[in-house]
């Protein structure tokens, strides 16, 4: 047998050409900005919706916020200046007071002709800490208002008990001008003032500091400046806050618009909160 040539076979090799490859990036990016442009509106408004809803919900929560507090105001100490300030006395506790002697000789009734020193809790014992005001038939006017620092005798007074208590106690014998047609007393110590800040864009609400004759209309000045401040919403473009009462009336109504704006778009809120003004 003669030689025979051996052949080795070689394997094809395969791949993109430049212009394959070319291709391909191209009908990728095609399909990618179609995909796009159906995209961009859908993911766009979702942002939107989403920010809407953000907004709103900052809003509501701060109006609700401001209604709980309002509706637990003492009776005719609810009060606005300039449509941006509003303060009012919150209620802390409450009770009914006796007004008679009962069968008991240690019954304690509240005595409205001359000074007196203690009276009895009706139901329920009241907390109290030493130096909370008593408030009795609170009418928001010369002579029967929490704010009426020089009438004498006053329809507030400084209690002497502290803790869980059946028996109201004051340091010395005081006397209420006016007898409650319910026989009830409120018991409160600081005030309370939400603010309108729209040269910082904010709503603020104030507490902890001392009963006033005058309503605080200044963030810089005391006793805001010194009172524990804190920042119900930020953003704010519009605030206005108003009051309607009149003297005797049952029920006052307070109106609270807020507007807030972010990236152009602005959501306003109108809360009217009715407030209960029988002593």
């Amino acid at each position: 047998m003669g030689d025979e040539m051996m052949t080795i076979p070689h394997s094809r090799q395969t791949g993109f050409t430049l212009i394959e490859a070319v291709m391909v990036i191209m009908i990728t990016g095609i399909i990618a900005a179609a995909i796009s442009v159906f995209m961009v509106g859908p993911v766009k408004g979702y942002f939107d919706t989403a920010r809407r809803a953000e907004m709103t919900d900052i809003a509501d929560t701060a109006l609700r916020r401001m209604a709980r507090d309002i509706q637990a105001a003492l009776p005719n100490s609810v009060r606005v200046s300039g449509g941006v300030y509003l303060e009012f006395v919150p209620i802390t506790a409450a009770g009914r007071y006796r007004t008679e002697k009962g069968t008991a000789t240690t019954d304690d009734p509240l005595d409205f002709t001359a000074a007196d020193s203690s009276f009895d809790v009706l139901g329920p014992p009241v907390t109290v800490s030493n130096g909370n005001l008593v408030v009795i038939y609170n009418l928001g006017q010369t002579g029967a208002s929490v704010y009426d620092m020089t009438s004498s005798p006053a329809n507030y007074h400084a209690t002497n008990a502290s803790g869980s208590v059946n028996k109201i106690t004051f340091a010395a014998g005081v006397q209420f001008p006016l007898m409650s047609p319910g026989n009830r007393f409120q018991v409160v110590s600081t005030s309370v003032s939400y603010v309108c800040d729209l040269a910082n864009a904010r709503l603020m609400r104030y507490s902890g500091y001392a009963i006033q004759a005058a309503q605080p209309v200044s963030m810089s000045a005391a006793p805001l400046n010194t009172a524990t401040a804190a920042v119900l919403a930020t953003n704010v473009t519009a605030c206005s806050i108003s009051y309607a009462s009149g003297a005797q009336e049952r029920n006052g109504l307070a109106t609270i618009r807020l507007a807030i704006t972010e990236q152009g778009e602005t959501v306003n809120l109108l809360q009217q909160v009715n407030v209960g003004n029988t002593p």
